[in-house]
């Protein structure tokens, strides 16, 4: 496995980062099976591990912390925090009384006194993100946390951080977590260039849209996959399909598999760092781990741009963050009152 400097941090990760969601109940239940994938992808050369604590409640924290024992110096670990952990209203977000929380109780799951990475899971617009940074400031300076980053920021958002960080000398946020695939190329346009001007890494999630760029979602057929369980709307988006249509013969002229296509193509961008893999069987990452050579030449490239134009999204995931603006009606609309010109 080849080794990448995550942003201007001084550390160097694997180019598949193993993202841990599938771990627990919402993927595989089983600790012991989970353990020996994990174990498996870092015998690989993976070096990098995501997780959060909202995956299967903190379940797939504590199923990392038991497969990284005896393994946890060799091992960048990552990890999130915003998402609702409880029904109390306080048990969310990007304030420093949650924060400093959740923490805690991430490094009990993951039995361990620090962690690597430490993001912010979402965008909490009614949050001052001053705020945020001086909470993820103290913990730094308190040993727990090596570095901090966020995930699904737009551009804006990032530029923002990163002035308050310069103006109020707080530390600043170091990497970027976006949903990148080929059916997802919208952060071409502002969100990695953003990135690469700060000197931040990318570790993007998703990089088999949600699973159509595996070759087991067809128009016309009914996948009976465990993600076709969830209901996902991106799984039967008739404009995703058309496109998956175009690129499984184009696959195959190349010689290799929807699903590698998708893996190199991710990785192939100057401003991704790892794209992040989540098996959730040991077939899973067996697959994955088969294509980790591969290399896309600029005929094929250029293919894929001919099919899905850079910068381009094909629909959205459900998953996806939406900002306020988009969100509530209110804010998209004047009072009828006042739409009219004259």
């Amino acid at each position: 496995m080849k080794y990448r400097m995550l942003g201007r941090t001084g550390i160097k990760v694997s180019p598949y980062c193993l993202g841990a969601m599938m771990f627990g109940a919402i993927g595989n239940p089983d600790h012991d099976d989970s353990t020996r994938v994990i174990h498996k992808a870092l015998d690989a050369g993976i070096n990098f591990v995501d997780t959060a604590d909202a995956y299967s409640r903190g379940e797939s924290e504590e199923i990392v912390g038991k497969a990284l024992k005896g393994r946890r110096d060799n091992v960048v670990l990552a990890t999130k925090a915003h998402l609702p952990m409880g029904d109390d209203p306080n048990q969310q977000g990007n304030s420093r009384r949650w924060l400093t929380r959740a923490l805690d109780d991430s490094l009990r799951r993951l039995r361990t006194d620090h962690v690597d990475l430490f993001q912010i899971h979402r965008p909490a617009p009614d949050t001052d993100v001053e705020e945020t940074l001086s909470a993820l400031t103290d913990l730094m300076r308190a040993g727990k946390v090596r570095a901090i980053g966020h995930s699904s920021f737009p551009a804006s958002d990032i530029v923002e951080a990163q002035w308050v960080a310069e103006r109020r000398g707080l530390r600043r946020f170091r990497t970027e977590q976006p949903s990148y695939s080929i059916l997802n190329r919208g952060i071409e346009r502002e969100v990695l260039p953003v990135c690469q001007h700060y000197g931040m890494g990318t570790l993007v999630w998703s990089p088999l849209g949600g699973g159509l760029l595996t070759g087991r979602y067809r128009k016309g057929r009914q996948a009976t996959t465990h993600r076709a369980g969830f209901g996902f709307r991106h799984l039967s988006d008739e404009r995703r399909l058309d496109v998956v249509e175009q690129l499984v013969p184009l696959a195959e002229a190349a010689g290799m598999s929807l699903t590698h296509l998708a893996m190199a193509f991710a990785i192939s961008h100057p401003g991704v760092t790892s794209a992040i893999i989540g098996p959730r069987t040991m077939d899973h990452l067996d697959d994955l781990l088969a294509g980790a050579e591969t290399t896309l030449t600029d005929e094929i490239l250029d293919q894929i741009d001919a099919i899905v134009p850079p910068g381009t999204d094909i629909g959205t995931l459900d998953m996806a963050y939406n900002p306020p603006a988009i969100q509530r009606t209110a804010l998209r609309r004047r009072l009828p009152e006042e739409r009219a010109a004259a």
